[in-house]
């Protein structure tokens, strides 16, 4: 099954922590951050679920993405903010803007209504959600999780001007190509595989980066051992790796840059050399 069209993760964030010329581990997922990194660095893209994996090798190979079951799940919330005022014209208009003080002006009076928050509490409810998410990554979700995204949504519309922002459309609007780079098929080598099996069969200092999107929510404590293991003995003395989370970070580390993230879906966004990571 197709879980997902798209990453609502900003590559921007791995653009900037990566040197040119790296060689990075990548989760697959739908393949966006593997696809926008592989033009400068050398990625390996690695997903358990051969689904998803085959579908990013596609698109990286030039074909058109499609919606999987997170955005057949999002259109139907879609649909159902249409009354709140969520209508298509409406958040064009939102989404051309480019004042982030405008931004908060018009969410406020505009978008972030009764009605919205109301419809929002049941999207964002543990029933809907679990369509989609596993009992272990809902588990790690904050307490008042819609209330939570509303300020991460706020938090967002406060910092970055929404007429460059290809993730706010994808999140509002549904669209699935914004953003995305398509380089040749071979330039991304493509593993199906658990990923902390796979870095444990790799050789000492393969990788000089790490991509792991939110491999950690709902892991186990023994399977967080086996990961920080296998990128301690696969990375390079100067690796870097990347990991998000939905949950919303025990203390405000130095090493979160959650609010640098344009898709503002996460609460933690950490960057950290491998070398650092404490199991």
């Amino acid at each position: 099954m197709l879980l997902f069209g798209r990453m609502y993760e900003d590559v921007a964030i791995e653009r900037e922590a990566f040197l040119p010329g790296s060689r990075v581990f990548s989760i697959a997922s739908s393949g966006c951050t593997a696809m926008a990194l592989a033009p400068d660095h050398e990625v390996t893209a690695v997903d358990i679920n051969p689904v998803q994996l085959e579908y990013a090798k596609r698109r990286a190979a030039g074909a058109p993405p499609q919606a999987g079951v997170a955005e057949r799940l999002m259109d139907i919330g879609r649909r159902a903010l249409a009354p709140a005022g969520w209508r298509r014209r409406e958040l064009e208009s939102f989404l051309l803007l480019n004042d982030p003080r405008e931004q908060l002006a018009f969410w406020n009076r505009r978008l972030n209504t009764r009605r919205f928050r109301c419809a929002l509490e049941v999207m964002l409810s543990v029933t809907w959600l679990r369509t989609v998410y596993s009992a272990p990554l809902l588990r790690v979700l904050p307490p008042h999780f819609a209330r939570v995204m509303r300020g991460r949504m706020e938090r967002c519309w406060s910092l970055h001007p929404n007429r460059s922002n290809s993730y706010a459309r994808a999140l509002l609007l549904g669209e699935l190509t914004a953003g995305a780079s398509q380089p040749p098929a071979a330039a991304i080598r493509f593993v199906c595989a658990d990923a902390a099996s796979y870095l444990e069969s790799c050789a000492p200092g393969t990788f000089d980066g790490f991509t792991l999107s939110n491999i950690l929510d709902g892991a186990s404590g023994d399977y967080r051992l086996r990961l920080f293991a296998a990128l301690s003995r696969v990375g390079s003395p100067r690796s870097i790796a990347i990991f998000r989370s939905f949950a919303e970070p025990e203390e405000q580390a130095a090493a979160n840059v959650a609010a640098r993230d344009r898709s503002m879906l996460w609460g933690a966004v950490e960057i950290r050399r491998v070398s650092e990571l404490r199991f």
